[in-house]
């Protein structure tokens, strides 16, 4: 049955209260970190601390500041929940759009089941109980049914729980650098066993450390003043990401006497707390560590669930994905993210990181070459903050981390091959599918011609906010937003038209 008419729809429910800037930050910071838990096995990695130090320094130069000064520019052009669906689509057409989607969607649902598995390695060692599969995987489907229940309460909680987490997780970090400083010997951050270093682990490691800077990008819609929003965000957030790895990594291999690499996996954290601190810091790195996690699922679930519901509202997915709890959250999206995190929990946490590199290594040289698209396709449009560099300058900045991404694609193993090969060709079926079935009219789908606003209250840009008719007509085809120009600008209207 095809959509009714828009005065027929009853909106559904949206978010009376949008995101500020403090809780975005925070969302931001879960969304790529949430501490140094999971820094560990870059360590071992490298066989020493050097290797992981090194990476620490040059990574956000290479690859997280760019990705993140792209976030700022695009989500702030066109902030929709759709977010790097929106940009690719925008530049590339819907199909390429929805392979991003598809692709950074997998990947997220990945990631997301890597959480309560650190979240029971952290309590391992002082509940045991929680390494066997008998209490172990019933644990992390109760785990992941309880986050889920909280994600669907609604994204402001959400929001000001992230912002709580954020100092929990951070405070214990901060008594380890303290008490760590009388035993600092710089000697031994220089430790690095050649012969040992595992480039495809060191690489997987660091890179899942520091990537999904955009994935905030899908609640853009959410967000009080997307424009001035974004960039703050961001720019906080990769601060606050760089110093809670950097300085307790050097913390805990400069005062730790003997120590091998070996040792340092899923964790580790908690040792290193207990040989500077004792055991009750190592009690504070467990708990915070476990209430990080739960923060890392939390903004996980609501980008990949919001990025659902956005794809829904430019006519992507079907009309049932857009649909809004009482709390204004996606039901059904956060459902089937929740259905993907449990499928993916038998897997190992090195098998997850390197199946989900992957898949979003793909997914960010298409959002890479959508921001070199743009700059040359839509010089014109409306950008509220704009990387401070013209075209070549766009396609310098994209360089080093592409370079990047495809060192870390070359180095994956022959499975992860095949099953990102047969991910990419599901994708490729799956559109086509899509398509027959709105062509068929077998579900009802968003129609993109009328204003979405429509459909859902939620975040269409008002006339008067758009400075320029490229942010109008960037996507005549899929706009999710079609606006009602002022009749005083018949010119403008008729060029658009």
């Amino acid at each position: 049955m095809g959509p009714s008419p828009a005065h027929n729809r009853k909106p559904s429910s949206s978010p009376a209260t949008k995101l500020t800037t403090l809780p975005l930050i925070a969302l931001i910071f879960y969304d790529v970190s949430g501490g140094p838990f999971g820094l560990e096995d870059s360590v071992r990695a490298g066989a020493g601390a050097l290797l992981p130090l090194l990476g620490l320094l040059l990574f956000p130069l290479l690859w997280s500041l760019p990705e993140a000064l792209i976030t700022a520019e695009l989500a702030s052009s066109l902030p929709s929940n759709a977010g790097y669906v929106l940009w690719v689509s925008s530049a590339f057409g819907p199909f390429l759009g929805f392979q991003e989607g598809f692709w950074k969607w997998t990947s997220g649902a990945m990631d997301n089941a890597l959480y309560p598995v650190l979240f029971l390695d952290y309590l391992r060692p002082s509940l045991p109980f929680f390494s066997s599969g008998a209490g172990r995987f019933p644990t992390i489907w109760i785990l992941t049914a309880a986050l889920t229940f909280l994600n669907y309460r609604g994204l402001h909680i959400v929001g000001v729980s992230a912002v709580v987490l954020t100092v929990f997780s951070v405070s214990p970090f901060i008594a380890l650098v303290a008490l760590s400083l009388p035993r600092l010997r710089p000697r031994r951050w220089l430790t690095v066993d050649l012969k040992r270093v595992n480039l495809r682990g060191y690489f997987n490691s660091m890179l899942w450390n520091l990537n999904y800077w955009d994935k905030a990008s899908t609640l853009a819609g959410e967000v009080e003043d997307p424009a001035r929003s974004f960039p703050k965000a961001v720019f906080g957030a990769l601060v606050l990401v760089v110093g809670s790895y950097l300085l307790p990594l050097l913390a805990g291999t400069g005062a730790m006497e003997g120590m091998k690499a070996g040792e340092w996996g899923d964790g580790y954290f908690a040792e290193v707390g207990m040989n500077i601190g004792g055991a009750w810091l190592k009690l504070w790195i467990q708990a915070a560590a476990a209430m990080s996690n739960m923060g890392l699922f939390e903004a996980e679930m609501s980008g990949d669930s919001f990025q659902l519901l956005g794809m829904s509202e430019i006519g992507m997915l079907p009309a049932f994905f857009s649909s809004r709890s009482k709390y204004g959250t996606p039901t059904i999206s956060i459902l089937l993210s929740a259905t993907g995190v449990i499928f993916l929990s038998w897997m190992s946490f090195q098998e997850i990181i390197e199946f989900l590199n992957f898949l979003y290594a793909l997914g960010m040289l298409l959002e890479f070459a959508a921001f070199i698209q743009l700059r040359i396709k839509r010089p014109d449009l409306h950008r509220p903050y704009k990387v401070p560099v013209g075209t070549y300058g766009a396609i310098a900045i994209c360089i080093p981390p592409a370079i990047l991404l495809i060192l870390v694609m070359c180095l994956a193993s022959l499975r992860t091959f095949i099953v990102s090969g047969i991910i990419m060709l599901i994708g490729f079926v799956l559109y086509p599918a899509i398509q027959l079935m709105k062509n068929k009219q077998w579900v009802r789908f968003i129609d993109p011609s009328e204003p979405v606003e429509s459909y859902f209250e939620t975040t269409a840009l008002r006339p008067e906010d758009v400075a320029d008719e490229a942010s109008l007509s960037l996507l005549p085809e899929f706009s999710p937003i079609k606006q009602e120009l002022p009749e005083k600008e018949p010119d403008l209207e008729t060029k658009l038209g």
